[in-house]
């Protein structure tokens, strides 16, 4: 899904909302609170930061970056919406631009940072989307700088399509995963493009997202039948420290005569809004390790049924140091209740259509152990228990593909086992449908990827991590859990 048209179409109560939270008063640019300053249940939220939160041996020569959640306003992104502050400050000189393509906003030191020292750096709620919507409080995230600079190029780690491949459908975008994160305003028209034989250059859009570390070139129009494209990738583009590819990367395929009729993805509607939504209870088990980036909610169950989060109250919302965004439940005030019913019936009724879609393409697949697999899309459909051991499973497919998995028992993750996306997978287009009586779990140190509904309760143990989402139609328990909404 556009993450920029993520919030199109959505019912009429959200509009309500966010003219509540403009006739409510904006906050200060210079604020450096932790209070929520809108009621607007899609508020505009940073998605995902590079460092992240708490990373340490960060090359000294590395660019700062911060990724949101819709199409931002270049105007509001500056050295004082955006500083990087050392732990004896003041903050560093640097400056500040904006890939639009990524939604992605990047903080490029004048000089390196010092060795060994803890960073702060902060968005404040200056930054607005094109549409003006602001954040509900500052994000602020730490690092730890290491002793050196990066001198180590990025690599192309592969393709999709791979170099040679035959029969490529001619409505598929060309993508290109990498060995690390790359500076997303070096990756665009100019440094990555595609050419046929007889065509000639393909006009196109050209995007990277920092979460898979893949760049995306999305055709204008389909591609021409039986014919031989390249796709370069030039040296212009650069990590975040600014090291380029060695050379140039080049790759060939032919094209097909077809076009491929991916099935549509599941329909989230408002409990798409949320990085955690449950029908019982939200439960923070632990005394470090956990942070939310995205909204959490109850109903019918009450803010009480919201526990170890430390919540504070503020009316039609409350707030947390755990969670990065909003906490929704049926008992705080208007229109907040009606809305979370809503949200809880469009999760039912996602829950049903993922349930719901027949002719799955795999049945049964490994006897419900699909540990050591690469799973193309498609539909897959168990009776049993589905295992994923510490050997992990690999989701491969484009940007544009989707993945079904209907589980009639429950989804065992065991510890450290890692889901891992490639060829441009993207964990929004993966839909983890589980019905059994006992649920989902997430094993301890586990790498997790994908949207989970679950008929019963989702557990998280220690120390693992969720890139997606997780909606129960009972309840949520975390165990210091880093839980990031796609």
């Amino acid at each position: 899904m556009n993450i920029i048209n993520k919030y199109c179409g959505r019912p009429l109560w959200f509009t309500a909302i966010l003219l509540t939270a403009f006739v409510t008063g904006c906050s200060s640019n210079n604020d450096t609170s932790t209070t929520d300053t809108t009621t607007d249940p899609a508020a505009l939220t940073v998605t995902l930061t590079n460092p992240a939160n708490a990373a340490t041996a960060v090359a000294t020569n590395q660019k700062i970056t911060a990724t949101f959640s819709e199409s931002m306003n270049e105007a509001t992104l500056d050295s004082a919406s955006f500083t990087v502050i050392g732990a004896s400050g003041p903050a560093i000189d640097g400056t500040v631009s904006l890939d639009a393509a990524s939604n992605t906003a990047i903080f490029a030191p004048v000089s390196d940072l010092t060795a060994n020292t803890v960073y702060t750096a902060t968005i404040t709620t200056a930054a607005a989307s094109t549409t003006g919507k602001t954040m509900a409080s500052n994000h602020v995230w730490s690092f730890t700088s290491n002793t050196d600079p990066d001198s180590v190029v990025p690599e192309v780690s592969s393709t999709n399509p791979a170099n040679a491949t035959a029969d490529f459908y001619l409505n598929r975008n060309i993508t290109a995963s990498f060995s690390e994160s790359i500076d997303p305003s070096t990756v665009n028209i100019t440094s990555f493009t595609l050419a046929g034989n007889t065509v000639g250059d393909v006009t196109g859009d050209v995007s990277y997202n920092d979460n898979v570390q893949v760049a995306t070139f999305n055709p204008d129009a389909n591609l021409a039948s039986s014919e031989t494209y390249t796709a370069t990738l030039t040296t212009d583009v650069q990590d975040l420290a600014s090291n380029a590819l060695a050379a140039k990367v080049e790759w060939t395929f032919t094209t097909g005569t077809t076009v491929v009729q991916s099935r549509p993805a599941v329909n989230l509607d408002t409990a798409g809004d949320f990085a955690i939504l449950a029908k019982t209870a939200i439960t923070k088990t632990g005394t470090a390790g956990t942070m939310i980036t995205g909204h959490i909610g109850v109903s019918p169950a009450a803010l009480s049924d919201i526990a170890g989060f430390s919540v504070t109250r503020v009316g039609t919302y409350a707030t947390s140091d755990y969670v990065n965004g909003h906490i929704y439940a049926a008992d705080l005030d208007s229109p907040t209740p009606s809305n979370m019913t809503t949200s809880i019936s469009n999760m039912e009724t996602a829950y049903t259509d993922a349930a719901g879609r027949s002719d799955p393409d795999f049945t049964e697949l490994g006897a419900g152990n699909i540990t050591g697999m690469t799973l193309e899309p498609g539909l897959y459909k168990w009776g049993t228990n589905v295992l994923i051991n510490n050997a992990g499973v690999t989701i491969s497919g484009s940007v544009d593909d989707v993945w079904i998995f209907q589980i009639a028992g429950d989804l065992i993750v065991d510890n450290a086992a890692k889901v891992t996306l490639a060829d441009g997978a993207l964990p929004e287009n993966i839909f983890w449908q589980v019905e059994g009586g006992t649920g989902v779990a997430i094993g301890t140190t586990a790498e997790f990827k994908g949207v989970v509904l679950a008929q019963k309760a989702i557990t998280v143990n220690t120390g693992a991590t969720v890139n997606g989402r997780l909606l129960a139609q009972s309840a949520v328990t975390l165990d210091g859990n880093v839980v990031t909404q796609p």
